[in-house]
């Protein structure tokens, strides 16, 4: 994959006002229906792939971190998810089987089944793949008042951020978070506060974790690797399964 062509976002919270307009723009851009009478108690699902949340006085944007390496393309058994050149992982609803291995091994919970409808799809943020196809910025970029949200190269975002640490110091937190977490994302951000208090995993390794999986079944004699590692597989699948399918009706309830 070419590095030079790769593009994302840089959402920098200490420029965020909470105005929404991401979020409209989002729902607008895949025609999705209104969910929430304000927008802020909104939460990732099946017809909302981005939110704007209130931590600690600050706001965060939540949506499709676009791993590098992704573990959802790497679990799912018939490609349907894709990691493509110019960055975005896109979903091809064409292939999908519906196993939902891509919702339970998901290192960000992001994306989201269609639990209530006949034919279930996986849905969430494609990062606009087709606007980048086009040359034009994400939806969400583009109506951005502040530049909290800003689309680029992968490249010039962390100079960006790096840039933006220098010229105020003292103002940031010195982190981008999705430059290493489990081998990068195309999406990066900055904050003024701990990451943790915002409500994002600071436990993740800097490794892909495909990566991780296939270092620990290389070591596996095949007997075993077959056996065991298949059977606790699909043990482990089957009660995360269970798990996320009663979290998302949790949601949906409340």
């Amino acid at each position: 994959m070419n590095q030079k062509n790769k593009k994302g976002i840089l959402f920098d919270s200490t420029r965020c006002i909470g105005c929404g307009a991401c979020y409209e723009a989002c729902k607008e851009r895949n025609h999705l229906p209104k969910t929430v009478e304000n927008f802020l108690d909104d939460e990732l699902s099946d017809k909302t792939y981005s939110t704007v949340k209130s931590r600690n006085g600050h706001f965060l944007r939540r949506f499709c971190m676009h791993c590098e390496v992704p573990t959802c393309a790497s679990v799912c058994p018939v490609a349907a998810l894709e990691k493509t050149e110019l960055g975005p992982v896109v979903y091809h609803s064409d292939r999908c089987i519906g196993c939902r291995y891509c919702i339970q091994a998901c290192p960000f919970n992001i994306p989201k089944y269609e639990w209530t409808k006949r034919t279930p799809l996986v849905r969430k943020c494609d990062l606009c793949s087709d606007r980048l196809l086009a040359g034009q910025r994400t939806a969400c970029a583009e109506v951005c008042p502040t530049g909290a949200t800003t689309f680029g190269g992968r490249d010039f975002l962390i100079a960006e951020a790096r840039r933006r640490f220098r010229s105020s110091p003292g103002r940031y937190l010195e982190r981008i978070y999705g430059l290493e977490e489990v081998g990068g994302t195309d999406v990066l951000l900055l904050a003024d506060i701990s990451f943790e208090s915002l409500g994002l995993r600071t436990d993740l390794s800097k490794q892909p974790l495909p990566l991780l999986t296939w270092n620990v079944l290389q070591k596996i004699p095949n007997f075993v690797t077959v056996g065991g590692v298949l059977l606790g597989g699909i043990w482990w699948i089957t009660n995360r399964r269970d798990e996320v399918r009663l979290a998302e009706r949790r949601t949906q309830g409340s």
